[in-house]
């Protein structure tokens, strides 16, 4: 928003800062139990974070629609009815990634597994986070909205004799516009709605209400699900197998060196013998070697 009040800027940032304590939480928690930490795990704070934003998108909506409902409530009504629509949503969010990522844990690659238990154990602290340390966020927030204090500097933000003879860019940035009046009776009007929700409530809606539209969307829907089905069919390994090793392991200089001299020679041809053999038998064993002479 334009509005040195209204302007949610430390909000935001409260919101990435929640994501944040989650993964420094998860990591220490899983480094005090001992679960190895791979090159993989690198990767999941960009997930936390994806998620913890989207949480904290969720909390605000919730947030600015119950303001809009209960002007004059008090904030344990607000906050109640905040997490009475967004906790639902939150929670359902939580549940499905945690119960994917705690499923890979059965995995046999021990890469996998701590990858797994480090973002599925930062999936649950970020929905703790969330409900506590960002709804206390909110509040506070708030609490500064109504005390009419600057986005910024939470210092009180009104306009006397001096300030009206100050300039355009100094009402701007110190009060919220550039007419020189006072922000203050702004924050006691009636939070205005958002264009975004006025433009998907009157246009976007009511455009995919449309029986074409709908005819259209199963249709391109239906192509779209072909060419998953179609892709998933074509689906090649190219995963670095170096990666799935811990760091010192003794498969990690294998698969350099493999790379660095013999990547020239292509794939290696393997034989199994599946039928039991007399190893102790000297005739067997010539036998065994020139079959593999024969292959050679």
């Amino acid at each position: 928003r334009l509005s040195c009040i209204r302007n949610n800027v430390w909000l935001a940032c409260c919101g990435v800062v929640s994501a944040g304590l989650a993964v420094l939480s998860s990591f220490g928690l899983m480094l005090f139990c001992g679960v190895p930490f791979v090159v993989t795990v690198a990767n999941a704070p960009f997930l936390i974070l994806g998620v913890g934003v989207d949480d904290m998108f969720i909390m605000i909506a919730s947030w600015e629609q119950s303001l809009r409902k209960k002007q004059k409530a008090d904030v344990k009504s607000l906050l109640s009815e905040t997490y009475a629509e967004a906790a639902l949503s939150v929670t359902i969010t939580t549940l499905t990634d945690v119960l994917a990522f705690f499923i890979g844990v059965w995995t046999p690659f021990l890469s996998v597994r701590s990858f797994c238990l480090y973002t599925g154990t930062a999936f649950v602290f970020c929905y703790i986070y969330t409900l506590t340390f960002f709804g206390a966020i909110i509040v506070l927030n708030h609490k500064r909205e109504q005390g009419n204090r600057h986005w910024l500097t939470c210092m009180p933000v009104g306009v006397g004799q001096d300030q009206a003879e100050k300039s355009c860019l100094y009402n701007v940035c110190c009060i919220g516009n550039c007419s020189r009046q006072s922000s203050q009776v702004e924050t006691k009007q009636p939070e205005s709605e958002h264009p975004m929700s006025i433009f998907f409530k009157k246009y976007y809606g009511p455009f995919f209400t449309n029986k074409w539209i709908k005819l259209l969307v199963v249709l391109l829907y239906g192509t779209y699900l072909g060419g998953s089905i179609y892709g998933c069919t074509q689906i090649r390994e190219g995963i670095d197998l170096r990666n799935l090793a811990s760091d010192d392991s003794y498969v990690t200089p294998y698969y350099d060196d493999n790379n660095k001299y013999f990547s020239a020679y292509g794939p290696r041809v393997m034989v199994v013998i599946t039928e039991e053999v007399d190893y102790w038998n000297e005739t067997v064993r010539l036998g065994i070697e020139n079959c593999t002479q024969n292959l050679e």
